[in-house]
Formats: structure tokens, C-alpha cells, sequence
């Protein structure tokens, strides 16, 4: 069957291949691979930056945003043939860790967990795959293949999730939620925000075009300025993008008791000048907060499915700007300025 495949660490290698079917005991559900998003995880692994093969493989099939439908599954396990599922794409060290052992693998503290399509568990770009019904979400099957979505979604559900745990250990009534970065995981932190009733600005480099138009459509505020620009002193900062003078401008700019998520991976030796005096100053006396936040377990994936149950579908496919078959999946990993997500069609939806 035809798959997407990289030598991880070696530039370059990204091919079609073609691979053996997936093993039964690989997991009892078998599912029919409809669609992959790709993010910049996938780019970084193509261009040999990191990647680690199953053991016992020299290829590792990428991509870790999927939707597909259900072949086959077991009576019993929940899934019948025709539903449309997502996969997890982090599972559990096999120690397992406390963090895995109570199911939050996300959080797992001696760092053998795996993940499809990035650490040693072949990805989701391949005609099939199978899981066991542990591995598996099911999604409403009229979100068709923007179930694609669910993945980065989930991730920023874990970001919330985190936001509101660590906020509450303050006396804190949050009103107000500045998003850095309209990427895919600063819209959908921004949806959320706007479905949980905050203000929301959303602040981004670029002046026209598909983000501001959405970010209006959300009900949200677009500005190009900076973040104390875009709002005095907000409750809550998410900072989407990873650049370094970014992240502590949030740090600065967040208001008395409030919390500045980082979801965005900065890259090393980033080096560049900060008034370190007065970033520390300003977080001890206003008692901020700051968190970092990657990955998601199975509970965030549910929460993530009813937000894009409870989104409106059009919108939501304004979130996908292209869509390549994976005959020409090289187009895929080529983002555009304009891009928000980048669809790999493997079968028809």
C-alpha cells in the first residue's frame, strides 16, 4: 500500500513507498486512512531535524493529524465499521511512568512514550492502519474530513484545560484573552476562548487575506499591532508562534494574576536582548503565571470533538486552504504564506 516515509535525521528522504499491509497485531481495528493534516512537526522530520523509525525499520511513515474509517473492528469494542475515528498519536511508555500509568501519557516523565508518525510508531499518512480501540476517537460522522482538525484541537484543549487549572490557584474572574499567532493552533485557541464567552484579540503579521477574515467570522478581534496593542493588561496570553521576543512580551504585557500559555516551540540559540530586571519584577509582583503545554491525552480529544461538534462546519473548513493528494504530498510540505492548514487526501471522503 502506498505510504509517505522519511529516513529520519537524513534530509531529503521523504518518498512514496510502498508498504506491507498493516499487521494484525499491530492492533484488532482496522481504518481506512482518509485525510492528514500536516504542521510544521512534519516539515522539521522531512527536512532531517528529528525523527525516530519503529525499531527494526529504517523508514518511519510521518504524519500525526489523521481522520479515517473503520474497516473492521471486534464486537465490543465501541466501534463499528463506518465510524469515523482519529488516532492518538501519543501512547504510553511501557514502564509505564505515574503520569502514563493514569492515562496521562501527555505528562509522561521518563520521556519512552512513542508517537505515531514522529517517535518510533509508524504515522498516519498510508492507505490503512490499525489501533487498538484504546488508540481510537470516534468523531461525529457528519464532520466528514474536517475531523482532520481534531488533533491540533485537542492539543489546544490541553493548553485550556491547563489554563484554567493553574488560573484558579489565583482569586481569578478572567475577561479577557490576547492569542499570538493565527495558525491553526491560534484559531483554534481562539474558537474556544470565543466559545467560552472571553473577549478575544488575535494578533498576527499579516494584514489581509484568509486570518483576519476568519478571526472575524469567529467573533474575535484581528490586529497586527503588538499585544499590549491589542489589549491593556489581558487575563490570559497564548502564545502560538515560538518566537522568542514573543514569548516575553507576553510575560510583560499579561496582566495582575493573569497566565501566559507557550504552545508554540522555540528554536534553539535564539539568542536576542531582554530586560530580564524587568520581566522577573513585573511576574513576582503581579503574581503571573507561566505554563508550557504539548500534546494531549484521550481526555482532551474529547473535549476537542465536542468544540468542533459545537463549530459551525463551514467555518471550520475555511481553516483548510489546501488539500494535495498523496501523489503530490511534496506540495504539502511546501507551506505557503498564506496556508492555515494543508490537507493530505489519501482516499476519498
Amino acid at each position: 500500500m502506498k505510504a509517505v516515509t522519511v529516513v529520519p535525521l537524513k534530509k531529503a528522504s521523504a518518498e512514496l513507498s510502498d508498504i506491507a499491509e498493516p499487521h494484525v497485531k499491530e492492533g484488532s481495528v482496522l481504518v481506512e486512512t482518509l485525510a492528514v493534516g500536516v504542521c510544521g512537526t512534519d516539515v522539521d522530520i522531512a527536512n532531517g531535524e528529528y525523527g525516530w523509525s519503529p525499531p527494526g525499520h529504517d523508514r518511519l511513515v510521518i504524519g500525526h493529524e489523521s481522520v479515517g474509517r473503520i474497516v473492521e473492528a471486534p464486537s465490543g469494542g465501541g466501534f463499528s465499521k463506518g465510524d469515523l475515528v482519529v488516532g492518538i498519536v501519543r501512547r504510553p511508555d511501557p514502564v509505564p511512568c505515574f503520569a502514563c500509568a493514569i492515562g496521562q501519557w501527555d505528562a509522561c516523565t521518563n520521556g519512552k512514550y512513542t508517537e505515531h508518525g514522529i517517535k518510533e510508531l509508524h504515522g498516519f499518512m498510508r492507505e490503512y492502519y490499525r489501533a487498538s480501540p484504546d488508540a481510537l476517537i470516534k468523531v461525529d460522522g457528519s464532520l466528514g474530513h474536517l475531523g482532520v482538525l481534531l488533533e491540533p484541537t485537542s492539543v489546544v484543549a490541553k493548553a485550556w484545560a491547563l489554563i484554567e487549572t493553574v488560573g484558579a490557584k489565583n482569586a481569578w474572574q478572567p475577561k479577557t484573552v490576547v492569542v499570538v499567532g493565527a495558525g491553526p493552533i491560534g484559531l483554534l485557541a481562539a474558537l474556544i476562548a470565543v466559545q467560552r464567552g472571553l473577549e478575544v484579540h488575535v494578533v498576527d503579521r499579516v494584514t489581509t487575506g484568509v486570518k483576519p477574515e476568519i478571526v472575524e467570522k469567529l467573533g474575535a478581534r484581528y490586529l497586527t499591532g503588538s499585544i499590549s496593542e491589542a489589549c491593556k493588561a489581558p487575563d490570559i496570553i497564548i502564545e502560538c508562534t515560538g518566537v522568542p521576543k514573543l514569548v516575553f512580551d507576553a510575560m510583560q504585557a499579561v496582566g495582575t494574576d493573569g497566565v501566559v500559555c507557550l504552545t508554540g516551540v522555540t528554536p534553539k540559540s535564539a539568542n536576542f536582548a531582554i530586560d530580564g530586571g524587568t520581566i522577573a519584577r513585573s511576574m513576582v509582583l503581579g503574581n503571573k503565571i507561566v505554563v508550557g503545554s504539548v500534546n494531549a491525552n484521550r481526555r482532551h480529544y474529547e473535549q476537542g470533538a465536542k468544540v468542533l461538534e459545537a463549530t459551525d462546519p463551514a467555518l471550520l473548513a475555511r481553516l483548510i486552504t489546501r488539500v494535495v493528494p498523496i501523489e503530490r504530498f511534496e506540495a504539502a510540505l511546501d507551506h505557503g504564506e498564506d496556508d492555515i492548514k494543508v490537507v493530505v487526501q489519501i482516499a476519498p471522503w
